[in-house]
C-alpha cells in the first residue's frame, strides 16, 4: 500500500501534481552561467500535438512509443537525455521529456521548440535572458476535441543561475509582478485557449554575472579562512602567555 501511494504521489506530481496547478504543457528551462541548459516538457500528448504539431497519438487508449518521442525531440543541436514512463490526467496521456543542450541561443533550431527565439547575453555588469514564444501549431480558436475547456495552464519556467535583478514575470490572475519562487525560479504562465491563439509570451530576466554557487563557494572559502585565521591567532596568543609566564616564573 505504501510504494502504491507513493507511486501515485510521484505520478501526480509530474505536470502540477496533486497539490498545485495542473498544467497541460511546461516548459521548465535550468539556464547555467555559461549558456547551455537542460530543459524539462512536461505535457498531455493532445497539446504536444495542437501546440507544437507533433506526430503523438492523441487516443488515449492508444500505445505511447516512447522511443518515437525521443526521435521527436531528437536534433543536432539537443540530446534528449530521458523520456519518461507516460501517464494519465483528465483522459489524456501525459509523457516527460528531458532535453540537454550547450548554448541555449540555439535552441529555437530544435524544432519543438522553434515558437521560440532565445537570447542569452551579457550586457555590462549582468547576464541577460530573453525568450519571445509565436503562435502555436493549430490554428486560432480552435481548441480540438480532447476534453479541453481552454482554461488549462500552459507554463514557461526559468531556474536562472545568479542572483535575479529585473524580470517581467506576472501571475496569471491578478496581473501582477511575482516574485522567485526558492530565490531563482520564474514562471510565466497562459491560459491554453490563448497559447492556442498565439498570444505571445515575452520573459525577460536580468541578473548578476556570476553563479549563486560561486557566490556561495567564495563566501564559504572566506568563512573558513576567518576560522584557521582565528584558530591560528589563538594558538600563538596561547603559546605566547606560556613563554611569558615561564620568563616570569625563570625570573623569580
Amino acid at each position: 500500500m505504501l510504494i502504491a501511494a507513493i507511486t501515485l504521489l510521484s505520478l501526480g506530481c509530474q505536470g502540477g501534481g496533486f497539490f498545485g496547478r495542473q498544467y497541460e504543457y511546461e516548459e521548465d528551462l535550468t539556464l547555467e552561467i555559461d549558456g547551455s541548459a537542460t530543459v524539462v516538457v512536461n505535457a498531455s500528448l493532445p497539446a504536444l500535438a495542437a501546440l507544437r504539431g507533433l506526430d503523438v497519438p492523441t487516443d488515449p487508449s492508444a500505445r505511447v512509443d516512447r522511443d518515437q518521442i525521443r526521435t521527436l525531440f531528437e536534433t543536432p543541436i539537443a540530446e534528449v537525455t530521458r523520456v519518461s514512463r507516460p501517464w494519465r490526467r483528465n483522459g489524456r496521456n501525459f509523457v516527460q521529456v528531458r532535453v540537454s543542450i550547450d548554448d541555449v541561443n540555439k535552441l529555437g533550431d530544435a524544432p519543438p521548440f522553434s515558437w521560440s527565439k532565445y537570447g542569452f547575453e551579457r550586457k555590462g555588469d549582468r547576464l541577460v535572458y530573453s525568450q519571445a514564444v509565436g503562435p502555436s501549431a493549430m490554428k486560432p480558436g480552435s481548441l480540438g476535441n480532447y476534453g479541453w475547456n481552454g482554461s488549462e495552464i500552459v507554463a514557461f519556467r526559468i531556474h536562472v543561475p545568479s542572483r535575479i535583478l529585473h524580470h517581467t514575470a506576472r501571475d496569471l490572475e491578478t496581473d501582477q509582478p511575482t516574485q522567485a519562487s526558492r530565490g531563482n525560479i520564474l514562471a510565466w504562465e497562459q491560459h491554453l485557449a490563448d497559447r492556442l491563439d498565439g498570444q505571445p509570451v515575452n520573459v525577460l530576466v536580468e541578473m548578476e554575472s556570476e553563479s549563486i554557487l560561486h557566490q556561495t563557494l567564495w563566501l564559504f572559502a572566506g568563512a573558513f579562512t576567518s576560522a584557521v585565521l582565528v584558530l591560528v591567532l589563538l594558538i600563538w596568543w596561547t603559546m605566547r602567555k606560556g613563554k611569558d609566564e615561564e620568563s616570569v616564573e625563570a625570573s623569580n
